[in-house]
């Protein structure tokens, strides 16, 4: 006999998707990605598409999950529980590109599907090594991007994307338009690449409407997951039924706080943190 459950058992909670690689240093990719789902309140489901061999000291292996594997992983989650929104990461190839294109079509995951789709264009390392090869980068601009509900490049993936190096706050807004005629619905830019901006000001564009989200410049060089927290919170808040911009600030005023608090460790590049998010221990 199934016993029902009492007045006070919890709900469930939204459950957002990240589609990434692991970074076995803990700092980005997926590990990145779950423990801001969790700061922000929401369930963190996951679809692995690489394993990296990495430290602070940059990425040193790594083997790539089977295209099928990564789609068998999406469907299975979102066809038993459910997703309230999605966001890739790391890619690694080409085929597996192809293969979340088709299992996020599947499960209703997309720009103008019912689960909103945040594509992150993980293109290189923060040290500088390339993560896919040129058919990927061609697979990423054009079925990826179509897709996207929103589109968060750094400035680095921003050239990659549209040959364009932006080094000012007016060439964001310039890369911002070229990057929605490849189709998402919105482009955030990214500006924490920025250096000679005394702010950290990004972009949000949805094709006729610019939004500027301002932030602090913090003197630190511990930001190691700081794009993957951004678009993961950003990822958070349509999860919780935020509209779009309505997450860009709260991805905006999370990574934030993640930057201000980041700490040190290993020999280079710290993480970014979310303990800020923890309640003291008692």
């Amino acid at each position: 006999m199934t016993e029902n459950p009492s007045p006070s058992s919890p709900s469930s909670p939204p459950s957002a998707l990240t589609i990434a690689g692991s970074d076995s240093g803990g700092a980005a990719g997926l590990q990145a990605d779950l423990r801001t789902f969790l700061t922000c309140g929401v369930h963190g489901l996951v679809a692995v598409t690489a394993v990296t061999v990495q430290n602070t000291l940059g990425v040193h292996d790594r083997t790539d999950i089977p295209a099928q594997i990564v789609a068998g992983q999406i469907e299975a989650v979102a066809a038993d529980m459910g997703v309230n929104a999605a966001k890739t990461g790391m890619l690694a190839s080409a085929e597996i590109i192809h293969a979340v294109a088709a299992a996020c079509d599947k499960a209703e995951i997309g720009r103008d599907a019912k689960v909103p789709f945040v594509v992150d264009p993980v293109a290189a390392s923060m040290h500088g090594h390339p993560l896919f090869d040129e058919a990927g980068l061609v697979a990423l601009r054009d079925e990826l991007l179509p897709r996207a509900t929103v589109l968060t490049p750094n400035l680095d993936e921003v050239r990659l994307l549209t040959g364009m190096t932006v080094t000012t706050r007016e060439q964001m807004h310039q890369a911002a338009v070229v990057l929605h005629r490849l189709g998402p619905k919105y482009v955030l830019v990214k500006s924490g690449h920025l250096v000679s901006d005394p702010e950290c000001v990004d972009v949000l564009f949805d094709g006729s409407t610019f939004v500027e989200l301002p932030g602090e410049r913090f003197a630190t060089q511990h930001t190691h997951g700081a794009g993957d927290t951004m678009a993961s919170a950003l990822t958070a808040g349509l999860a919780k039924g935020m509209s779009v911009v309505e997450a860009a600030r709260y991805g905006k005023w999370f990574v934030s706080h993640a930057v201000e608090n980041a700490y040190p460790m290993g020999a280079k590049v710290g993480p970014v943190s979310a303990f800020w998010r923890l309640a003291p221990e008692h």
